[in-house]
């Protein structure tokens, strides 16, 4: 399996996109402005869009994308996720004000795209890929990934706070490499508590939810652009400060666009 960082940031500025994965050639986790940087011709290639939730930073690119390459394609491009994000897009995207209704063009028998309802713990089967949909606590109807090829096991945390359940699920599952959102410094860990967001502290905590025996690549996604380097300053000092042996330091890294993976 191979995972392409098209966007990992949680605003925009230069060379900073939001969030967007590629799996092989064919999936997009999210739709970011980060998909702004595939070829048409690899936009073509993308049959599956997986959505963790509603909010722009993560959709951005998901209705120009589709004007892009509508035309071209024989089939819907089918756009998975949550029934509220799903209402949320038609509501406030798909609208025929902010952008023409692709469930319903060129005809309702033959749309652009197609929204496929999914719900936590379920397990979408795409190729020889198999994704389980994880649960995510966020300000608006939310989830993670886990995207499981061969021995492969990518696990994407989406926008989230504290997530019990998620770790519960992710401690079961033999993880390759975790992506997970620290979106603001502890100077604006209020706001993060109450956007629903991890701050330094609070990433530590969640942590240490991972279990003893359990040990992977951890990278960073979702920093503002002005408090990267503060951001992943606080982790590694946390990192450093871990009291005991069952708090041993963590593989953490930053994530960036551009980065290609394969697991």
């Amino acid at each position: 399996m191979k995972v392409r960082v098209l966007g990992c940031s949680g605003a925009i500025a230069r060379e900073c996109r939001t969030t967007s994965f590629l799996v092989d050639d064919d999936v997009l986790v999210d739709a970011g402005t980060g998909v702004g940087d595939l070829t048409l011709d690899e936009m073509l290639r993308v049959d599956h869009v997986l959505l963790t939730h509603a909010h722009l930073d993560h959709v951005a690119a998901l209705p120009l994308m589709l004007d892009a390459i509508a035309t071209r394609r024989g089939s819907p491009v089918l756009v998975h996720a949550l029934a509220g994000t799903i209402e949320a897009l038609k509501a406030h995207i798909f609208n025929d004000v902010i952008w023409p209704d692709f469930t319903r063009l060129p005809t309702v028998n033959t749309p652009f795209i197609r929204f496929e309802e999914i719900r936590v713990g379920q397990v979408l089967r795409i190729g020889d890929k198999r994704i389980e949909v994880l649960p995510a606590v966020h300000t608006v109807p939310a989830v993670g990934y886990a995207v499981l090829a061969q021995q492969a096991c990518w696990v994407f945390s989406g926008d989230t706070g504290r997530n019990p359940a998620f770790w519960r699920r992710v401690n079961q599952l033999d993880v390759s490499m975790l992506v997970i959102e620290t979106a603001f410094s502890s100077r604006e860990s209020q706001l993060a508590e109450t956007s629903q967001h991890l701050s330094p502290e609070v990433l530590a905590q969640e942590l240490d939810c991972i279990a003893v025996d359990k040990k992977y690549p951890i990278y960073i996604t979702h920093t503002k652009p002005a408090e990267t380097e503060l951001i992943m300053s606080e982790i590694r000092k946390l990192e450093g400060h871990r009291p005991s042996a069952r708090q041993a330091a963590h593989d953490i890294r930053w994530l960036q666009a551009g980065q290609e993976f394969e697991l």
